[in-house]
């Protein structure tokens, strides 16, 4: 019995070391899992991953295996792309991938043309173009057998394609005739629509028609650029504004800000301060101060008014600022 023992616990240890796994040492002996592990020395087990590859290499020497991997090789070699070859066998994409060198494999410009040379064979040429003599439609035909109505159209000769005739396409241009354009336009058509139906743009519609014809503004007040004049003494061009130097800055002494300047003068703020001298310049903190809406109202004076028992609507309606100002501001 002992000899027994012995010569069993070599035997796992034998086929253990030349790569056998615990589930095919068990089975091979006829004995339980548990019983090959207890007869391998902790030192020489597999952790789980040179376990894990220790079987992908065992299984790929199984005939089953080997058989396997030459019908993926062989239908992925025919043109099979890789969803086709696994539903052929039966398979998952990522066993099919798995028994796939990498030199095997296509690339995806590859995969891409093939899969639409293939998709083209499939297409019933006879079919289609029976269905296009009958009336349909190349978007139609595109949509019943879901490709782009491009692929459609390499299917039908073109001696048979609608509103061509055979042969090159004669180019059809209209000669403009400027006394048809200006008669026209006259008549009540726009540019644009001459435009698009003589081939030309607008522009050169526009150049055949006078300029008391014309309905648009005119060319030299569309152009012309507006009035500037040149001031003495600063060395370049300033543009004038309606309000003077003078009536800018006695207004901005008076308390209104640029911008409230610059929007009476139609012209940006920044406009307005370059006619401001450095010196007169407010700082932020007091354009802040002197523009703030009733400047009298602080908060001692608000809490003044809630403890007469008003509140802040009332507030607001007698000073003249909103509720959330107010509370702001208490």
């Amino acid at each position: 019995m002992v000899r027994d023992v012995k010569m069993l616990s070599a035997l796992i240890r034998r086929r253990y070391r030349e790569g056998a796994s615990l589930a095919v040492v068990a089975r091979e002996l006829g004995v339980s899992k548990s019983t090959v592990r207890r007869h391998v020395p902790a030192q020489e087990r597999r952790d789980a991953a040179a376990a894990a590859r220790q079987r992908h290499r065992s299984r790929a020497q199984t005939p089953y295996e080997k058989a396997l991997r030459a019908q993926v090789v062989r239908l992925y070699r025919s043109g099979m792309p890789q969803q086709r070859v696994a539903a052929t066998l039966g398979i998952s994409v990522e066993a099919v991938v798995a028994r796939l060198e990498p030199s095997q494999r296509r690339s995806r410009q590859e995969a891409a043309r093939l899969s639409v040379e293939q998709q083209g064979d499939l297409l019933p040429k006879e079919e289609i173009v029976a269905w296009y003599v009958q009336g349909a439609t190349m978007t139609e035909l595109g949509k019943l057998y879901g490709v782009h109505p491009s692929t459609i159209r390499r299917r039908i000769p073109d001696d048979l394609i609608r509103g061509r005739a055979p042969g090159p396409r004669p180019r059809s241009r209209r000669v403009l005739v400027e006394e048809e354009v200006r008669r026209r336009y006259v008549a009540g058509e726009s540019a644009y629509a001459l435009a698009r139906e003589f081939g030309v743009s607008v522009h050169t519609v526009r150049a055949r028609i006078p300029a008391a014809d014309w309905r648009g503004r005119p060319a030299e007040e569309a152009s012309a650029p507006p009035p500037r004049s040149a001031q003495p003494g600063t060395g370049g061009v300033r543009m004038v504004l309606v309000l003077s130097d003078e009536e800018i800055l006695a207004r901005y002494r008076a308390g209104q800000s640029a911008t409230a300047i610059g929007r009476a003068a139609g012209v940006d703020c920044r406009t307005i301060l370059r006619r401001i001298p450095e010196h007169e310049r407010r700082s932020h903190l007091q354009a802040q101060r002197l523009n703030r809406p009733a400047p009298d109202v602080d908060a001692d004076t608000i809490r003044a008014l809630r403890a007469r028992g008003l509140t802040w609507e009332a507030i607001a309606a007698e000073t003249g600022l909103s509720a959330k100002t107010i509370r702001a501001r208490a």
